[in-house]
């Protein structure tokens, strides 16, 4: 048996990291075991049914980095992929229940005629749960069609998985109810259901579910603040599954190697921002140049930071490369080296440049480099080093001065690396320059 898996977002105008992480376990269900992942949308709220609303949910999962064998852009063998345009199946099934003698007219609705016994949901995840069906005033009768001749979620939802031939829904837990009803569907229309796992909540720090309210919520957020895509899939992931052995930052590929739903907990998850951040800095530190490059490029590129070729911008990422934690910071941390006007932060001026005899040094400093010869990190350093020594000062008193000089700022890559990316003859106008900061 061939798995099949899916996403079925509706069109709301953003992707909720809910919606990305349900989007993400059911890829990597599917990948793990070489099936095929599909993507539908149900966009039967017209109000919703933007052309703008579809384009965040394709941006969102593709920039997570995940692929679907079938859609509404990519298409396959058991479209259309969008509720909208599948309303002749829908009445065909209707047709099947109509005939079997499983849906009443009321009030112009259509309603499932629930069989009024007890049904078991054998879940992947929860485990075997029964639910008493057999009370009205607490398991009504489900509209499958309301009175316009719109089609209710529960219905479409089970017509569309059986017409795609799904193997697995995996979703959140908050639709663990809905399943009995789903169930009874499958049964009136005389369908083999596919395995259900219900995977936790997403709660914020109050304990409640996660909102459009709470910061963070979409993963619009991450992708306009300058997270890497791998980072928050790895976040993701954790919410709910673990990898074992204490294990936290992941690639993709060790997170699908290692992918199953047997090590999805029960608990809710909590979402903690602080912990995305921090993944998200140990991403950005392992990766390598050009992956970092690819990342921070549209940052730059938006910001308009003039740079001037390919290389010169690679040889600005990899100093400043460490100290970055948001891929938006970028053009901030390298702003200045390729510009003469930088901003200066006042305070670094007053503390580094305002001190009295920082700029005496800081010119006896800027003769010895006017001296060197060799400009690279390690020369460099020996030579700012010497010259401390020389004037019976700590290497610091030379350090804080010079760096606010190139600079501007108190914070930044590695003095030395920064000063060689420069040049001797910026370094030195830039020490010239520095009264008047």
């Amino acid at each position: 048996m061939t798995v099949r898996t899916r996403f079925a977002p509706s069109p709301t105008g953003y992707l909720h990291v809910g919606g990305a992480r349900t989007a993400l376990f059911n890829w990597l269900y599917a990948r793990r075991h070489g099936g095929q992942f599909i993507l539908r949308i149900e966009d039967t709220d017209e109000k919703r049914n933007t052309e703008e609303a579809h384009r965040v949910i394709y941006e969102g999962l593709r920039w997570l980095g995940l692929d679907w064998d079938e859609g509404p852009d990519t298409g396959g063998p058991h479209g259309p992929y969008r509720q909208s345009e599948r309303s002749d199946i829908y009445a065909r099934h209707l047709a099947t229940l109509e005939a079997g003698g499983h849906v009443y007219e009321d009030g112009g609705a259509i309603r499932f005629r629930s069989p009024r016994r007890p049904v078991v949901v054998d879940d992947l995840i929860c485990g075997r749960i029964e639910f008493d069906m057999s009370n009205p005033a607490t398991h009504p009768d489900m509209t499958i069609r309301r009175p316009d001749g719109s089609w209710i979620f529960h219905f479409v939802n089970v017509v569309d998985d059986i017409e795609m031939k799904l193997t697995h829904v995996i979703r959140g837990e908050d639709h663990l109810s809905n399943t009995p009803k789903h169930l009874e569907l499958y049964s009136a229309l005389g369908a083999t259901p596919p395995r259900f796992g219900h995977i936790p909540l997403i709660l914020n720090h109050e304990g409640k579910k996660l909102s459009k309210r709470d910061g963070g919520s979409s993963i619009t957020y991450f992708m306009d603040e300058g997270y890497a895509p791998e980072a928050v899939a790895n976040y993701l992931c954790l919410l709910g599954w673990s990898p074992g052995e204490n294990r936290e930052k992941l690639t993709m590929p060790e997170i699908r190697e290692l992918f199953d739903l047997e090590k999805i907990n029960r608990r809710n998850a909590i979402f903690d921002l602080d912990k995305c951040f921090w993944l998200n800095g140990q991403h950005l530190l392992s990766m390598d140049l050009d992956r970092f490059l690819e990342l921070a490029f549209p940052f730059v590129d938006r910001a308009g930071v003039d740079y001037g070729s390919r290389e010169a911008l690679a040889a600005a990422l990899a100093i400043v490369k460490p100290k970055v934690k948001h891929l938006s910071d970028v053009p901030d941390w390298i702003g200045f080296l390729f510009r003469e006007d930088f901003a200066c932060d006042p305070e670094a001026v007053e503390k580094s440049l305002r001190k009295p005899g920082a700029l005496d040094l800081l010119v006896s400093l800027g003769k010895a480099f006017e001296a060197l010869d060799d400009w690279t990190p390690a020369r460099v350093e020996e030579c700012l080093k010497s010259t401390a020594a020389s004037l019976g000062v700590k290497a610091g008193e030379l350090v804080h001065p010079a760096r606010v000089a190139v600079s501007g700022r108190s914070v930044g890559p590695g003095l030395y690396e920064m000063l060689c990316l420069l040049g001797k003859d910026r370094v030195l106008s830039r020490f010239a320059q520095a009264p008047a900061r």
